[in-house]
């Protein structure tokens, strides 16, 4: 079995724990719908897909598009549901902020190549980890144009409850999921390659255009494929 096919195999196993996972929660989840008065774990690791970029090559269904967790360093705080509000964005002003989230500073920077946002708007994007009243009001526009994006999206999540650290198992799991699903380091035969319309592909960072996800860290790392054993126990647990 080449690598190819050692890749494929284990990326169709993946998406058959992902398929136990979503019958265990009962189906995806959209970030316009969910509220922190839903029952979330402490800590976890998610997985989202978007409308209409499918899986072409390893089966049937939507493919991830991004893949993330939370509260990595010793001593971190954030929970689970805090770490998705901050990617929804505020329900009040329909806006957010892509300082305090990653996951909106790059879906932010495909929009403003896409559609061509002005600069009196744009202008500023992902500039400094904060910013005055007067550059957070002139960008609003372009952050409800994202938050309507981004909660559209559906997802899943698996508790992991693990406590920070290096060791953390979230980290693992998020790390091994994005290089096995990455086609950084096979652009002449990718696996599940994004349509042709998916946004990440004006996104600014070279790293989303070639892996096809949402991430630019562990793109090109190599996986182990020992961490199917654990992800598929786990799930199972739950």
């Amino acid at each position: 079995m080449d690598l190819y096919e050692e890749r494929l195999r284990d990326v169709r196993r993946f998406y058959r724990i992902l398929d136990s996972l979503e019958s265990k929660l009962g189906g995806v989840r959209t970030l316009a719908e969910a509220t922190g008065k839903m029952e979330w774990p402490r800590r976890g690791v998610y997985f989202f897909f978007e409308p209409g970029d499918l899986r072409a090559t390893s089966g049937d269904g939507p493919r991830v598009v991004r893949v993330g967790t939370h509260a990595l360093k010793a001593g971190a705080k954030t929970t689970l549901w805090q770490r998705l509000r901050q990617h929804r964005g505020s329900l009040k002003s329909g806006g957010g902020n892509h300082r305090g989230s990653v996951f909106r500073l790059h879906v932010g920077s495909a929009l403003i190549n896409r559609d061509d946002w002005p600069a009196e708007i744009a202008g500023d994007w992902g500039i400094g980890s904060s910013a005055s009243k007067e550059i957070r009001d002139r960008e609003r526009p372009l952050e409800q144009a994202l938050s309507k994006h981004i909660r559209s999206m559906p997802f899943l999540w698996a508790k992991v409850d693990d406590e920070p650290g290096p060791d953390s198992l979230r980290g693992c799991l998020e790390r091994n999921a994005i290089a096995l699903l990455s086609n950084s380091n096979f652009q002449e035969k990718p696996i599940d390659p994004p349509s042709r319309d998916w946004l990440g592909s004006s996104a600014k960072s070279e790293s989303i255009r070639r892996s096809g996800l949402w991430n630019v860290n562990h793109v090109a790392d190599d996986y182990d494929p020992d961490f199917l054993d654990w992800f598929e126990r786990h799930v199972e647990a739950l």
